[in-house]
């Protein structure tokens, strides 16, 4: 299993032929984009979609990979978003107890974030990464020419993740985001790849810091926990439901901290900016009960990730009843 950083490659050029020695894991999407990326390659593909993020999906990579006789010095390269990301470390974490592999992230979301920093998994029914790994990728190859095929609704639900990194950490990122829009990054590549490596080097550190999640990475959870449920219940797009996921948290803030209004306000109108939602007409008590099985409860609550300013975050164990609270909050828009 691997426990060292992995090697950061950032790159803009036209995706070349991949080597044949490798064994490549990606989905019908980017196969189908990407034809001849894959040629004479041993690939193994998979449809794509959250509905296919399971373990079903697992056991039929291993069933392929036993075809492509596999062994322990054989590398994995995971090609896609983060749902393919995820799913081929978790295969290569757990196939013989461990194949070294990589990723070649496609989207936004997974250069400034999915994967970056070792979790890999599947779902299991309502409740998102149950079940996986920590097991840090030995490479990231960043190539943006990916990004020219991205559909408008990825640059959204990867800029949610960008703006989760200003909130946590860097107001002077807030700000720059402010100046801009979605579309000013979408033209400037040079903008874009400085944005992307900031990010980075943001999940770089805290991982370094705190792999296993008992500490400060727990900050990187802003916006995912009610978000997450939202996510699985409405099928939306992780970073619409990270967006709505974030305002909650600052309506919990205002009524548990004393954090300023003008947080969630500010948060609201730049997610605006990025064609990002901050208000959605959800069921409460159902988002409750998916809530109830988060990896990040205890017996009383949840640990939950709250904005006391804009770059400057906290960790705080919340009650089910304050959270319900916050989520009528939001759901009415009463606040922002």
């Amino acid at each position: 299993m691997q426990s060292s950083s992995p090697k950061y490659i950032f790159q803009h050029s036209n995706p070349k032929p991949l080597p044949a020695k490798s064994i490549f894991i990606t989905d019908t999407h980017i196969h189908e984009l990407y034809p001849n990326l894959f040629k004479g390659t041993r690939t193994i593909v998979f449809r794509p979609g959250e509905e296919h993020k399971t373990q079903e999906t697992v056991q039929y990579i291993t069933k392929e990979l036993l075809q492509f006789e596999a062994h322990r010095k054989t590398t994995i390269v995971g090609i896609g978003g983060g749902i393919v990301t995820d799913i081929a470390g978790y295969a290569a974490s757990t196939y013989m107890r461990g194949l070294p592999f990589g990723f070649m992230p496609t989207t936004l979301l997974g250069m400034v974030d999915a994967a970056i920093g070792g979790k890999n998994g599947v779902n299991y029914g309502l409740h998102k990464n149950l079940v996986g790994t920590i097991n840090q990728p030995g490479f990231i190859i960043f190539d943006t020419a990916f990004l020219e095929t991205l559909p408008d609704h990825e640059w959204s639900n990867g800029f949610a993740e960008v703006i989760k990194y200003a909130c946590l950490f860097d107001s002077a990122l807030f700000d720059e985001l402010n100046r801009n829009d979605i579309r000013y990054y979408r033209n400037n590549k040079e903008a874009l790849n400085t944005l992307i490596q900031i990010c980075v080097q943001w999940k770089t550190k805290i991982v370094n810091e705190d792999e296993h999640e008992n500490g400060n990475r727990k900050l990187l959870n802003f916006g995912h926990t009610a978000g997450h449920a939202i996510e699985t219940l409405y099928h939306m797009p992780h970073g619409q439901a990270v967006a709505i996921g974030m305002i909650i948290a600052c309506n919990i803030a205002e009524k548990e901290l004393g954090t300023d209004a003008s947080i969630g306000q500010k948060l609201a109108l730049l997610l605006s900016k990025y064609d990002l939602p901050a208000t959605f007409d959800f069921n409460v008590q159902e988002v409750i009960n998916v809530l109830t099985m988060d990896k990040k409860r205890n017996d009383t609550g949840i640990e939950y990730i709250l904005l006391k300013n804009i770059g400057e975050a906290c960790i705080t164990l919340l009650s089910f009843s304050s959270i319900e609270q916050a989520l009528v909050s939001t759901k009415n828009g009463s606040n922002h």
